[in-house]
């Protein structure tokens, strides 16, 4: 098994408050020194041959080894005098087994060590470096690498102005090979690993590869960064974001979602990030959720950008957010195209693939890479096509109102929920979503293979959003459930007579519905509704299984007596007047139905020929849920 190298000859000037006397890697960590964590975890990771390289207050942590039983063998070794980080490695070679992995003696990490050496063994690399996103990469020291994950430059800090670099720091962890350190030996001291040794190795033409983590590892130098690393341990986070644990993730569409939509985002000069994209991005940081951005770039195969175009562009989209404090932990992208006849295209890549959206090659791949649950996480995006490859990857689907807005109708696909931008669905996301789970749960617990769920109440009272959610955990509870809006049903506009019941064509949703809901299986085709164009949409392929759990809503869905041999339940929603017809109002404003009298018109109308019916209905429901009290409406 590869051998470790602990780099423990730090003074730790900074952190003296907190040391009394000891050595900095001997720094209390809630109530273990930081070297008995480091040497335990890496023999949690197979890891039980270690050196630890000492210098200062070497007597101390001499007598701590002494004192104490650890898997494996521990060797310490003195170099007699300040060298720097590398300095103390090359001084001790000889020491050294063939492959090691060096760690930074005052770094808390949680690594799947085992992974990063099979990626090293795979690269061939002379070293890998783990690199990681962080929240502040303007000032910090930046690696670039390859598509490979070759590195091909160090940045340090400070950059020259208007430099956009992609959000990769060093984190002070790396494999090694001892050959490709021999004709160093001689490297002057005092040196570093990152400032001095690893590029002029570059400049030499080493090897060295980049290996890009999510995980845990922050140095604890100072006492603000020790007290961070503390409530890390506590609270959880350090296990979490283990690639041994399984992840939650939030999946982002590019165009139309993070950035503004212009046609196709050949330059970085055609890109600028979307109100409210940083903060949704920094948010889902912030809440320990992956954040993968997915996007189709057919600029590639078209031959109107090339790979080098498309990584400018996505520097300054890691850029841009890094100013605001937030990044992205991956990013994939499709650069396939079906259809041939562009001038300049590129023939190699004009083909049929998985990974170009609605279909799910993408989120797969970043799923294995880094064990994401599907269950738990999230897609986000503007268009028909994101919404699709949610459904056939497992994920809750959202779709935001910027962009397309769905309006594409590519692909016949609805989402389980809709917001008029990431920032709105960032905050149901992290801060909403669990207090509605919570709200719904008895009805999760009561709920069965094959029942039928009516939720009906006003209309703009949050039905659709409980029924996705009511879908949703239903799903991850393993069973089966599929959501219908009865606003599927509705007639045009021009077909439309006086009442709610005038609106909906009711007994069509009972003839399509009759086979199902005779307590059979069903496999047809479903209407669909554009409420853009207030007009009948691409009839959609349903299948609804014997057991699948029907959840049908809509404003008239508590007035029709369903008929056939499912057991019902029948939620009604209410919610506040005043934050509803607020509601109302910019709906059929944003969807230019009506000005702002127009929209007062229909929502008086409405309280006249639909709440009175709907209102009376609420005694026949066997749950009702106010969706106002649930938690404090806050659209950001």
């Amino acid at each position: 098994m590869t051998q470790a190298v602990i780099l423990a000859g730090g003074k730790g000037t900074r952190l003296a408050e907190r040391l009394n006397g000891r050595p900095k890697p001997l720094v209390d960590v809630n109530g273990t020194p930081l070297l008995e964590l480091q040497v335990r975890t890496l023999a949690h990771h197979g890891i039980d041959d270690v050196a630890v390289l000492v210098n200062h207050a070497a007597d101390q942590i001499q007598a701590f080894f002494e004192q104490r039983q650890f898997p494996g063998r521990v060797r310490l070794f003195d170099d007699g005098e300040p060298r720097g980080t590398a300095g103390a490695l090359l001084a001790c070679l000889d020491e050294l087994d063939d492959q090691f992995i060096v760690v930074y003696g005052d770094t808390l990490f949680d690594i799947d060590i085992g992974h990063m050496l099979a990626a090293h063994e795979a690269s061939g690399a002379d070293a890998t470096l783990l690199l990681h996103p962080n929240d502040h990469p303007a000032d910090s020291d930046l690696v670039e690498i390859d598509a490979s994950g070759r590195v091909q430059a160090f940045h340090g800090y400070p950059h020259p102005e208007g430099a956009e670099l992609r959000n990769l720091v060093n984190a002070a962890f790396y494999i090694i090979e001892k050959k490709a350190l021999l004709a160093w030996r001689d490297f002057p001291a005092p040196c570093d690993f990152a400032k001095d040794l690893f590029p002029a190795m570059l400049r030499a033409g080493a090897h060295i590869s980049g290996y890009v983590s999510f995980e845990y590892i922050k140095d604890l130098g100072t006492p603000k960064r020790l007290d961070k690393v503390e409530k890390h341990l506590r609270s959880g986070v350090v296990k979490r974001a283990s690639r041994q644990h399984q992840q939650k993730a939030v999946f982002l569409d590019r165009d139309g979602t993070l950035n503004v939509l212009r046609d196709y985002v050949r330059r970085p000069e055609d890109f600028a990030l979307l109100p409210h994209a940083a903060e949704a991005v920094r948010a889902f940081n912030n809440a320990e959720y992956r954040v993968v951005v997915v996007t189709n770039q057919p600029v590639l195969a078209r031959g109107e950008a090339s790979f080098g175009d498309l990584q400018r562009i996505h520097n300054r989209l890691e850029s841009r957010l890094g100013d605001a404090g937030a990044y992205v932990d991956a990013i994939y992208f499709c650069p396939h195209h079906p259809d041939a006849g562009f001038a300049g295209e590129v023939p190699t890549l004009k083909i049929a693939c998985n990974c170009r959206k609605p279909q799910p090659g993408m989120m797969h791949e970043a799923m294995t890479a880094m064990n994401i649950q599907a269950a738990d996480s999230w897609m986000i995006g503007d268009s028909s096509a994101d919404i699709l490859a949610a459904r056939r990857a497992g994920l809750r689907s959202v779709l935001v109102e910027t962009g397309e807005a769905g309006r594409d109708n590519k692909f016949p696909a609805v989402p389980d929920f809709r917001f008029a931008h990431i920032g709105a669905a960032a905050h149901f996301i992290v801060h909403t979503y669990s207090l509605l789970v919570a709200a719904v749960n008895e009805w999760l617990l009561k709920v069965q293979p094959g029942d039928l769920v009516l939720v009906g109440g006003l209309a703009r009272t949050g039905k659709s959003t409980i029924a996705g959610v009511l879908k949703s955990e239903l799903v991850a509870r393993k069973l089966d459930a599929q959501v219908l809006s009865l606003d599927r049903w509705l007639r045009p506009a021009a077909e439309r007579t006086a009442g709610v019941l005038g609106r909906y064509a009711l007994e069509d949703a009972q003839r399509d519905l009759k086979d199902w809901l005779s307590g059979g299986a069903l496999d047809a085709d479903m209407p669909s509704y554009d409420r853009t164009l207030r007009a009948r949409g691409v009839p959609e392929r349903t299948v609804l299984a014997q057991k699948t759990v029907l959840i049908l809503e809509g404003v008239p869905a508590l007035l029709v007596n369903w008929r056939g041999e499912r057991r019902i339940w029948r939620l009604h929603i209410d919610a506040a007047e005043a934050p509803r017809r607020v509601r109302i109002e910019a709906d059929l404003i944003g969807r230019r139905l009506a000005d702002e009298q127009g929209a007062a018109q229909t929502y008086e109308q409405r309280q006249q020929d639909e709440a009175p019916l709907v209102t009376a209905a609420r005694a026949t429901a066997d749950g009702i849920l106010d969706f106002d009290s649930i938690f404090q409406i806050d659209t950001p």
